[in-house]
């Protein structure tokens, strides 16, 4: 909809949903130098090599992947369940350096902000050696949903906890 000032105007039903849903909890951000939420440390695998000789774009969904189940894996308590489990709802990756092979890289995740059923994650991809080298920054929207009904579920309190606090392995 657009107004005669041609400005955008939502939905009722949207703005309504808007002003009774709980506020989003905006974490600060995580800066070069502060301490990052979890860290996973990866190698760069031969097979992740393109035909230009460095490692293909679409692997670094990969490793991000790869960092997060990591970081899941160490979050105490229930984060998922037959009635509510994560789905990836967007990703933004900024490319900044190739990666060429032979490669150890850091996978720091950083928590960027806290919905109501969703968690976005900030995350810079760095040489383990050279962290100054970035080869990739951005984020990703992780939703909670229950894979019956489609529909979004209440973030666990687990996540929240963990959201706030530097796993053991970071």
């Amino acid at each position: 909809m657009t107004t005669e000032e041609g400005a955008t105007k939502r939905p009722r039903k949207t703005r309504e949903k808007e002003a009774t849903a709980a506020p989003a909890e905006v974490v600060p951000r995580s800066q070069e130098g502060t301490t990052p939420l979890f860290v996973a440390e990866l190698d760069a695998r031969w097979r992740d090599l393109d035909a230009f000789n460095h490692v293909n774009n679409a692997t670094y969904l990969t490793y991000l992947e790869e960092a997060r189940l990591q970081w899941l894996s160490h979050v105490p308590g229930p984060w998922f369940d037959e009635h509510a489990m994560p789905v990836l709802a967007a990703s933004q990756l900024n490319y900044r350096l190739p990666i060429a092979w032979p490669a150890r890289l850091s996978v720091m995740l950083s928590c960027e902000r806290l919905g109501n059923s969703s968690i976005t994650l900030a995350h810079r991809i760095v040489d383990a050696d050279e962290p100054e080298r970035l080869y990739c920054d951005g984020h990703v929207v992780l939703v909670w949903m229950d894979p019956h009904s489609g529909k979004p579920v209440p973030l666990p309190q687990a996540i929240r906890d963990s959201a706030h606090t530097v796993s053991p392995a970071a």
